[in-house]
């Protein structure tokens, strides 16, 4: 996909303010709707391939991390299921979650888990967690003239991250890059004004890797230091590491690469300096422990190859929904994400579900039930 077609995929995305609205009104819809073919979505046909035609709308919010892969996928399923709309608006995770405590959507795109100081606002429901993509988070950095892509370890980042280390040319980033001449240009940090599961898994990383040197915990926001210029959603982010001379900032490699950023290797648990891509993040998500609810970390994953800021990104949706129609087009809609719309992941520079992480939470297709 070229970066000017991306980019118009972008512009057009649904708003979250005007997707609250547009949900509520879709969701009043639905209830009183039935599926028009009177066929009911088997759980072998929850592959939305095999699904019977179905009609309706489906709204959801949340992640910027997985938008791309939303919106691609979301022009895939309607040439298999045309009767049926999907909507995505970003947001960030925090305002996914939110929004789908609140009732406004039908599904919340997550990169990380529900928060303890969360849960209440789900009222005892259950909420089921469907994997569908694992990616990069890169330090993406505006800096000209270097002689080679910059290596990072996780002390340095941290030490960057808290105000630390101010300027480019600092003994400790010289010491993870031998030979590199580094200017004396002033470090400005672009981080997520929004709650942010980019921000979660960033931060977690830096907990797991950094060890004592970070100090500033794991969360969907973090307190930085005041002179960061804060960015809603990774497209923010990007935007200002773009035109800022001097800045780094954690963007999502998709999104990182669609605005044509510069981003740094990062030393990993097994020693190596290793760039972001598709296939790293696989070689992290490969080594991954996955919890009985399909919930599951890629972030300072082992292995040599692995990529060691690899985050994975969730749909969040009711066990029990208040319809058989809304039944029917999530089992579909999720159905394509996990099952053919994993071929789209590449091609918006994501990684695919391993195998039998995708098999599982095909299996769990049948859970959802009104």
């Amino acid at each position: 996909m070229g970066y000017l077609k991306m980019q118009r995929r972008r512009i057009q995305r649904v708003t979250t303010a005007g997707l609250a609205t547009a949900a509520i009104a879709s969701l009043v819809a639905a209830c009183g709707s039935s599926g028009s073919s009177g066929s009911s979505a088997s759980s072998s046909s929850s592959s939305s391939s095999s699904a019977a035609a179905l009609s309706g709308t489906l709204n959801g919010s949340g992640s910027t991390f997985q938008l791309t892969f939303q919106q691609e996928a979301i022009s895939g399923f309607k040439s298999v299921q045309s009767g049926v709309t999907v909507n995505y608006g970003g947001g960030g995770s925090g305002k996914g979650r939110t929004d789908l405590a609140s009732g406004v959507v039908n599904y919340a795109g997550s990169d990380s888990t529900i928060p303890p100081a969360e849960t209440a606002n789900f009222k005892g429901k259950t909420v089921l967690y469907f994997p569908v993509i694992v990616g990069p988070i890169t330090l993406s950095y505006n800096l000209s003239g270097l002689s080679k892509p910059l290596q990072l370890s996780a002390p340095v980042i941290a030490g960057i991250f808290q105000g630390k280390i101010t300027a480019w040319n600092n003994s400790q980033i010289a010491a993870d890059n031998p030979g590199v001449t580094l200017p004396s240009t002033p470090i400005s940090l672009a981080v997520r004004s929004d709650s942010s599961g980019t921000t979660s898994n960033f931060s977690k990383f830096l907990v797991e890797a950094a060890g004592s040197a970070w100090t500033l915990g794991s969360s969907s926001t973090i307190k930085w230091p005041a002179t960061s210029h804060a960015g809603n959603g990774n497209g923010g982010v990007a935007q200002i590491v773009k035109s800022t001379p001097g800045a780094i900032g954690y963007v999502d490699y998709s999104t990182a690469k669609a605005s044509t950023l510069t981003f740094a290797s990062i030393k990993n648990k097994a020693g190596s300096y290793i760039a972001p891509s598709s296939s790293s993040a696989s070689a992290a998500a490969s080594q991954v422990t996955v919890a009985p609810d399909l919930t599951f970390s890629a972030v300072w994953a082992p292995g040599a190859a692995a990529y060691p800021i690899t985050a994975q990104s969730f749909i969040l949706v009711y066990q029990k929904q208040s319809n058989s129609n809304a039944v029917k087009m999530l089992q579909a809609w999720i159905g394509y994400l996990v099952g053919p719309g994993q071929k789209l992941t590449t091609s918006v520079n994501f990684a695919p579900l391993p195998a039998g992480l995708a098999q599982k939470a095909k299996a769990q297709l049948s859970q959802i039930g009104s």
